[in-house]
């Protein structure tokens, strides 16, 4: 039989005649009106034109060929054969928190995500036990109050992502474009010198996270920080976003002609015009545009590795309000941020090209509503004129308790009887066996619960005050420490060139070396910080501390040795300034007696009473040079 069909065949089958006869009829019907098959539109599957991203930098176009989060599949094949990632590969991966240490170590670094650095128990054994069985054991504690993993196998990494994630602890994002993890006080909820307990916004911001995928693609890395008061703090200043709760006193009204700032127009919005209500601005504001009570001031582009801190918006936030102002905010800088460029990409370098006014007014565009404009310096005059004995507060006043360093040390709580141990994990490196011993302390005398700060060292809080002496021995038992030190409690030190390319220098073990070396040649009344960084980078914020110390690549009698630049007189929060550089190219081996001629020099010449960062900017860089450069 013969047939005019285009196919005799379907599937491999070949057609019955009912078959035949029916497609024939069709076909011949289709004819009839003038259709053929050059007339159907082709399948658009078949024919749609592969995006072209050759015009991207590799990065963008890397995640746009396969987006980081999808790649779970690749890492899985990866560990069938125990198999490197490849460059794009080793991009990619860092989504789901692990990071190829190559040409360090053949190995992978997991980084996971804590929000407000609280573990339960419970998770602490188990990451003790994940180092243990699937690690070479060595994890530390980083600056922003997370746990890292280090010298995973290839084919042990979906193992341990599947642990982590089985005990309620994520990964995902920990690295490269991403939203860091997210710090806040690390006593939040417990300490009575707080404003509030910031706790429950990280919390929630972090689920928002988690929840929607587009915060997965962001032009750079981006860091947030909640500060509520209390006595440690979260150097919020150094963030993309920082926040900082203050507390709003009732004033009196300012009366026209008086001498004081016309609310409406200074404080409230910029105009004489009356401003609409926000959302969560209750009616019966006093003159100055506020109802008394807790809000956060909001800062932007802080990057202290580009001696950058962040800048104050000029608004107040309720909290109420503030998850959906912080989430405006990330929406502008994924919109607007640059990426075509990566030295470039931060959100410090666009508000470079951008105003602060600019910003917030596309951040409002978002809100659909204005937000409380109340300038930094605006409210600081309202309050000297109108109210000369209230303040704004913004925390507890300084060296509450004598320190600068009450992440170490015993303090009690705002909850009666109750006390908050501050342990000392010198420059955060700490072993498995410490990790199962600490959750034993926190479930035997705490709440069964320890809480990570961005200075590498934990907290154990709710200890009642019978065990506190109990809970000290143990410390010392395991090797660590509760007492605070002027000097060790003060060390911070990034991973350095052990496990990371970038690292000119051994931070961490140079840091320890150092306070062996001071601590018995020098002694000191007031806390002293002293940040070792190996890289530009600044992962340890070299510029902020008292000392700063920048990693290098010296040469000493014609061979290359590791070194450091040295900076002086940083500081952060009440503190702000960015260290400036007194000495360049020193030696480690010569650093050693350099520091203690430092601080030698400073307790020498200091005023009564006065502070390492205000000696140093009292004098000019020649005349510290010349301090230093003496012992006598």
């Amino acid at each position: 039989m013969s047939s005019a069909l285009p196919f005799t065949e379907v599937a491999g089958e070949k057609l019955t005649s009912e078959q035949t006869a029916y497609l024939e009829g069709l076909f011949a019907g289709l004819k009839n009106r003038g259709l053929t098959f050059t007339d159907v539109a082709p399948n658009p599957a078949a024919t749609t034109v592969k995006p072209d991203f050759s015009s991207l930098i590799a990065e963008e176009r890397i995640k746009r060929e396969l987006h980081p989060l999808d790649s779970y599949a690749v890492l899985l094949e990866h560990a069938i054969a125990n198999k490197p990632p490849d460059k794009e590969n080793i991009f990619r991966f860092k989504w789901h928190g692990l990071f190829y240490l190559t040409p360090n170590k053949e190995a992978f670094m997991c980084r996971l995500r804590i929000p407000g650095g609280v573990v339960k128990s419970f998770q602490l054994r188990e990451l003790a036990r994940i180092a243990q069985e699937l690690t070479t054991g060595c994890v530390q504690i980083t600056t922003r109050a997370n746990f890292q993993l280090r010298l995973i196998e290839p084919k042990n990494a979906p193992e341990v992502l599947r642990r982590i994630q089985g005990v309620g602890l994520h990964t995902r994002g920990a690295g490269a474009d991403n939203i860091r993890n997210i710090t806040c006080n690390p006593t939040a909820g417990i300490d009575p010198h707080e404003l509030i307990d910031t706790l429950p916004l990280c919390h929630q911001l972090a689920q928002i996270i988690v929840n929607d995928r587009s915060f997965y693609d962001l032009p750079r890395k981006f860091n947030i920080a909640f500060d509520g008061g209390g006595l440690i703090g979260t150097v919020e200043d150094t963030n993309d976003i920082g926040l900082k709760a203050v507390k709003v006193a009732a004033q009196p009204s300012l009366a026209a002609g008086s001498g004081g700032i016309p609310a409406a127009k200074s404080i409230a919005h910029g105009s004489s015009e009356p401003r609409a209500r926000t959302p969560a601005e209750p009616a019966g504001k006093d003159a100055c545009g506020t109802t008394p009570g807790v809000y956060f001031r909001v800062a932007l582009g802080g990057t202290t590795g580009h001696e950058t801190f962040a800048r104050d918006l000029g608004v107040l936030v309720k909290p109420e309000e503030l998850l959906k102002v912080i989430v405006a905010i990330i929406r502008v800088y994924i919109a607007r941020g640059n990426r075509s460029d990566r030295k470039k990409a931060r959100l410090k370098h666009l508000l470079e090209t951008w105003t602060l006014e600019q910003y917030l007014a596309e951040t409002e565009k978002l809100l659909g509503y204005p937000l409380l404009r109340v300038p930094v310096e605006v409210a600081a005059e309202v309050t000297r004129r109108t109210c000369p004995s209230t303040e704004i507060q913004s925390g507890p006043p300084p060296h509450v308790g004598g320190y600068r360093h009450p992440h170490v040390g015993v303090y009690p709580q705002k909850q009666k009887g109750l006390n908050y141990v501050g342990v000392a994990v010198p420059v955060g490196q700490i072993t498995p066996k410490q990790m199962l011993r600490l959750a034993d302390l926190a479930d035997n005398y705490g709440s069964g619960e320890v809480r990570l700060t961005v200075w590498q060292n934990l907290v154990i809080p709710n200890i009642p005050d019978a065990f506190v002496e109990t809970v000290k021995k143990a410390l010392v038992k395991m090797g660590l420490h509760w007492q605070p030190s002027n000097l060790r409690s003060g060390l911070v030190a990034c991973t350095g060139n052990s496990y990371c390319k970038f690292a000119s220098s051994n931070t961490k073990g140079h840091a320890l070396e150092l306070a062996d070396y001071l601590e018995k040649r020098v002694e000191l009344d007031q806390p002293i910080n002293i940040h070792l960084t190996g890289c530009p980078n600044s992962c340890a914020q070299h510029y902020v501390g008292d000392v700063g110390l920048l990693g290098a690549k010296v040469k000493v009698a014609g061979e290359t040795v590791e070194g450091y630049h040295v900076f002086v007189g940083g500081g952060f929060g009440g503190n702000q300034a960015v260290g400036r550089q007194v000495f360049q190219g020193i030696s480690f081996e010569q650093l050693k007696p350099m520091l203690e001629r430092i601080l030698k020099g400073y307790l020498r010449h200091r005023q009564a009473g006065e502070s390492f960062q205000k000696f140093t900017q009292r004098h000019d860089l020649n005349t510290l040079q010349a301090i230093f450069s003496n012992d006598e």
